[in-house]
Parts: C-alpha cells; sequence; structure tokens
C-alpha cells in the first residue's frame, strides 16, 4: 500500500459517515427509530468528539462519528486505524485539514515489522483538493520514515541516496562534497563534527526550479546519530538520538513538497550530514575549528554540534543571496523547555514573515512560537581564543544564544527563519503517531505557497 492510499477518488462500495456534535445529535435523534435509539445507547454516544457509533436501516450500515465542528487534524484523525478496513465516504463538506488529519493518521512504520492491518481509505471527489492532500500526506510520511528509520540504515551516506533518487525522479541537479572534500571548500566545521564515523561526513546539495523564480535555500540538520561525542551523552539521553536528523528529514520532505506542487521559487536544498561518534580522531573540547565563513570556533562541548552542522551549510546558502533561507534542526533541550515537544520554537529577524509563520502554523495545526534574537546575550558566546565559543557556558537562554550562534555564520542580505524542533510524538494523537513528525513543514510550505503562489 503507497503513503497516501488511505485517500481514493472513488468508493465503490462505501460506508457513510456522518458527522454530528451533541447539538446536532440531539436533532438526530428526533428522527431516529426506538431500535436505533437503543443500539446507539449501547454504544455510549452522545456526538462528543472521539466517539462513533454504528447504525443500522432496514437498507443500509452508517456510521456516526462525533466531533466539536473544529477544523483540525482531530476530527478524521484517529479514524483510519479505528474504523474496521474498507471503503468510507461522506456527504458533509470536509476540509483541506480534516482530510490531511485522515490521511497523516493512515501512517505506520513497516520497514521492519509487517504491519497488522491496512487504513480505512476516504473517498475524496474533488481532484484537486486531493492531489493536495496526497503531496502533503506524502511528505509528511517521507518525514516520518527518514526519522524512525535506525542510525544503521539512515547513515549520511543512506542520506545522501534518498536525496539523489529524490533529484533524479524531479528532474534536479544534485552534488555532493564528502569527507576531505569538506576540507578542500572550508567547511572545517562539518568536516570535524563527522569525521570519527565509518561514514564520512558529507554536505548534500540539490537545485531545482527556474532560474527567474525566487531563490529559496533550506537546510537541515543531518546528524544521523549522537552520541555527544568525547561529552558523551548518557545512555538515556541517547536513547533516541537517530532523530538527530530529524531537520534534514523535515528540509527533504519540504522540498520534496514544493517539487511535487510545482512552487514557483527556485530550490535549493542543503543538509550537512554526519554521525558525532567517537574514535582516535574524534574532534575535542578545546579544539579551535575555521568555518566556511572564515570566523574561527572554540569547542565548548562536543555535544553541541549539530549548529556547526549548520553554520558551515548557512554559509554557503547566504553566498548565494537567497531571497528565503530556513533551516530546521533538533537543536537544544532549550527550546523543549521553552516551548514542550509539541510546538516548533522559531526565529527571525522579520516580523512581517514571524506573523504570517505563526498565523499559518494556527490555519494548519503545525503550531510555531517566535523566540527572540536577543543580541545582548551574544556575549555569552564570546571565546578569548576564537571569534566565537560553540556552547555557552551559561544554563541560561541556551536555545537562543544557539540561534545566536547561527546568526553570526548570515548576511543581513537574506530573510532567515530558523526552527529548533523537537521532531518527534512522544504520543499518539489523532493524525500524529507516536514517532517522528515533520513539525514546522507544513506550515512553512503553507507560507511559501502563500507568498510565492502557483503555477
Amino acid at each position: 500500500m503507497n503513503a497516501f492510499s488511505s485517500l481514493i477518488s472513488k468508493a465503490d462500495q462505501a460506508t457513510e459517515l456522518v458527522l454530528l456534535d451533541p447539538t446536532d445529535y440531539e436533532q438526530w435523534t428526533k428522527s431516529a427509530s426506538t431500535k436505533q435509539k437503543e443500539l446507539i445507547a449501547k454504544q455510549s454516544f452522545e456526538g462528543k468528539r472521539g466517539q462513533k457509533a454504528w447504525v443500522q436501516t432496514e437498507d443500509t450500515t452508517y456510521v456516526l462519528i462525533g466531533w466539536d465542528k473544529k477544523n483540525d487534524l482531530g476530527a478524521l484523525g484517529h479514524l483510519p486505524f479505528e474504523l474496521p478496513e474498507g471503503q468510507y465516504r461522506t456527504n458533509q463538506k470536509l476540509s483541506e485539514i480534516q482530510l490531511l488529519g485522515w490521511g497523516m493518521g493512515a501512517y505506520s512504520f513497516d520497514r521492519y515489522k509487517s504491519p497488522k492491518r491496512l487504513p480505512a481509505q476516504i473517498e475524496i471527489r474533488d481532484d484537486a483538493l486531493r492531489e493536495k492532500v496526497q503531496s502533503i500526506t506524502e511528505s509528511v510520511f517521507l518525514a516520518r520514515d527518514l526519522i524512525n528509520t535506525p542510525a544503521s540504515d539512515m547513515s549520511p551516506s543512506h542520506i545522501e541516496s534518498e536525496i539523489q533518487a529524490m533529484a533524479e525522479k524531479q528532474n534536479a541537479v544534485f552534488s555532493c562534497w564528502t569527507g576531505d572534500e569538506l576540507l578542500d571548500q572550508n567547511c572545517g566545521a562539518i568536516h570535524a563534527v563527522g569525521r570519527a564515523s565509518v561514514d564520512p561526513p558529507r554536505l548534500i546539495e540539490l537545485k531545482w526550479g527556474h532560474n527567474n523564480h525566487p531563490k529559496i535555500c533550506l537546510v537541515g540538520k543531518g546528524v544521523t546519530f549522537d552520541s555527544g561525542g568525547l561529552d558523551l551523552k548518557s545512555a538515556a539521553g541517547m536513547r533516541q538520538m537517530k532523530k538527530d536528523m530529524g531537520g534534514a528529514a523535515i528540509a527533504i520532505a519540504l522540498a520534496h513538497l514544493i517539487m511535487k506542487r510545482n512552487l514557483p521559487v527556485q530550490l535549493r536544498l542543503l543538509i550537512p550530514a554526519a554521525e558525532n561518534s567517537i574514535s582516535g580522531n574524534a574532534f575535542r573540547p578545546g579544539d579551535i575549528l575555521t568555518t566556511r565563513k572564515g570566523l574561527t570556533v572554540e569547542i565548548d562541548n562536543t555535544d553541541a554540534e549539530g549548529r556547526l552542522l549548520l553554520c558551515d551549510a548557512l554559509a554557503l546558502a547566504d553566498e548565494e543571496k537567497p531571497e528565503l533561507i530556513v533551516d530546521f534542526a533538533t537543536l537544544t533541550g532549550a527550546a523543549r523547555s521553552a516551548v514542550g515537544t509539541e510546538i516548533s520554537a522559531m526565529f527571525t529577524h522579520s516580523d512581517l514573515i514571524a506573523e504570517k509563520l505563526y498565523k499559518q502554523g494556527e490555519s494548519n495545526a503545525d503550531p510555531l512560537w517566535r523566540l527572540p534574537l536577543h543580541e545582548s546575550y551574544n556575549k555569552m558566546l564570546e571565546s578569548k581564543v576564537a571569534d566565537l565559543v560553540n556552547s555557552a557556558s551559561s544554563g541560561y537562554a541556551g536555545a537562543i544564544t544557539a540561534a545566536l550562534f547561527l546568526n553570526n555564520f548570515l548576511k543581513d542580505s537574506s530573510d532567515w527563519v530558523h526552527f529548533d524542533v523537537m521532531a518527534y510524538n512522544l504520543n499518539t494523537t489523532p493524525g500524529k503517531p507516536e514517532g517522528g513528525e515533520g513539525m514546522a513543514m507544513r506550515a512553512v510550505f503553507a507560507y511559501l505557497e502563500e507568498t510565492y503562489g502557483q503555477t
């Protein structure tokens, strides 16, 4: 079954779904038979969100679905695996976000374990709507699959293969600097983070689009596994570090969606990929690295490695002077302390972009919250022997100082948005199963669609 086959154009033998809130249900019961009322009472249905009840008439069977009339993922996101396998339809008008909830809720990670069942399917007869929801769902599934795959099968070379295959499919231009080629290109920070791994670090690039369209660049942190380096993480802290390439997964999936929907932009995707391992040549606390921009960085903590990947990639992105640079990274625990695991922390100098992204996050059930680039905190990144330290010794404002570190590698010529994300659902909720999640991806895509339109 393909990634979005829970969304179908025509259902020949479909069961009808009827969405009712408690008030609608009260009205519905007035015309219901005594037998129907008794059957529904046995199913404890009252029209509340998350409830469902099967109803039988003389010639058909249908399902009542309780909801609160909210336009969100939760209206249908729980149904693909709660309803029996089969085809369903509704005569009620459903929104894009509600149908997307169904599509996203049909996900399961089946690479290493056979699925127990297939998700239920819903009919969407509006071709344009179905195609858009399918495209977004497919991209969400791509991000989730990349994050959920363990490091043994998602190393830097695997990420390179994924992007190369995508480039070939979308007629995009692909290139990659690997291992010591990074030193030849003055990307000393990326090289240092990944040089201890048997799978060399690399900077992967994809370019797509027409030269006369606005340039946008997506950058994603691709740490395929983070041991912490010589500043070793605890066993518990290391357990889910396969997800430390979540930023790369989101950027890759967003690039896929942009190309799939043929947005009129000149796209550049940059993925610095490395495994932060330990061996005799691992980078050390106290080392000083020379970056693509020419700035030197003193290493305070080898577990603050993601910003080292990003700083070289962002400097390279900035050299082309795009209209917009967006980066995604599972960068700091401080961001999780600030906004929790379900909200993406957002940093940008542009009030206008921040406002538009926030609104798109709210409209698309992909919440974002802006944190400040408080310049006074730059003093926490000062080094006595280099231009910067990679990690402030203070325990305060960790997400902000990480963002400020990255800001040093950009000029004012481009708008820049930085997302510090969890990239993982700790629990299953409607439309969002436990595991990898493409956080901020749908909000950013909606912003790009709003800003640049479609061909």
